[in-house]
């Protein structure tokens, strides 16, 4: 059996043709049917089984200036974004006003006035930064949507799902000045509507969901991951509370399903909360999906402690 060349540490997963030549790599060894050719011109050792495996496949191909954009640089990073990242989804790319499209097969080639957007690397992707990305999506999502992606942006937990770690750490007023920046583009009255709504340290989307919906059901609005303390003593946290009302609402992911630990601390926790006299009300999927139960549930709540 004919024994294939082995390519050298440093072309990586993904590599160009220029790339392997220049690492003394000939075109017989960079046509065999061992590399994957996920874009023209570039050769993979394995082929891409994610979304993200597959935008990595094409970062060898870009040339400087050219950035992942738009939505794909909102998942890139780990922010959420309405509906299932697709490893068949378009990839954005941006570059300057005035610069060539990047055009390729399975590629959105996309333009940003120069400065609009801060150049990052992730993992060897050229990615611009989370602000310039939800800026670029925000005509696309709904009033909610923006809210729920800058909940994300503002958001300084270590377990909030999915967010990247050494991610830039942003507050309203950053998101304010860029705002200014950027001056009027498509969205923009939408993200400037919406950051009045936001929150810091919320720590999943669906808790932005449902406190949205809270207050979309005519009910005040609760307070966000509040600390329920004992003798100067921390006793729990709740995902949302209404503290003078003693009411605490958790919301259950399927992590919390799935999880033995989880499960046990949760059940621990509310017989905790419990014993103190305060009334936890545990908010699913379902009760997303129709919200007037849970509206209903909450209000009879609140009208106990009266």
């Amino acid at each position: 059996m004919r024994h294939r060349i082995l390519l050298p540490d440093e072309l990586g997963r993904h590599f160009t043709v220029r790339q392997a030549a220049a690492e003394g790599i000939g075109r017989g060894r960079v046509s065999a049917r061992d590399l994957d050719r996920p874009f023209r011109g570039v050769r993979s050792v394995m082929t891409a089984e994610t979304p993200l495996e597959r935008v990595a496949a094409l970062a060898p191909r870009l040339h400087r200036g050219q950035l992942i954009g738009g939505e794909t640089a909102l998942r890139v990073w780990g922010y959420p974004h309405p509906g299932i990242w697709s490893i068949a989804a378009p990839i954005i790319v941006v570059v300057t006003t005035g610069s060539a499209r990047a055009r390729s097969r399975g590629v959105t080639g996309r333009r940003l006035a120069e400065g609009r957007a801060h150049p990052w690397r992730i993992g060897g992707i050229p990615v611009i930064d989370p602000v310039a990305a939800l800026f670029m999506c925000a005509a696309s999502l709904t009033d909610d949507q923006v809210v729920i992606t800058l909940d994300a942006l503002i958001s300084t937990s270590d377990n909030y799902p999915g967010l990247r770690s050494g991610r830039p750490p942003l507050t309203v007023a950053d998101i304010e000045q860029r705002l200014r920046e950027w001056g009027r583009f498509p969205g923009s009255r939408r993200v400037r509507d919406a950051l009045p709504r936001a929150r810091e340290n919320v720590e999943s989307p669906k808790e932005t969901e449902t406190r949205l919906l809270i207050v979309a059901g005519g009910l005040p609005e609760p307070v966000v991951q509040h600390e329920i303390h004992e003798n100067g003593l921390l006793i729990a946290r709740s995902d949302m509370a209404f503290p003078s009302l003693k009411i605490a609402i958790e919301y259950e992911g399927d992590g919390h399903r799935t999880s033995r630990d989880q499960w046990r601390r949760d059940v621990q926790r509310q017989r905790e909360l419990e014993d103190r006299g305060w009334i936890v009300i545990r908010v699913t999927q379902l009760d997303l999906d129709d919200t007037r139960p849970l509206i209903d549930r909450i209000r009879r709540a609140m009208a106990s402690r009266r």
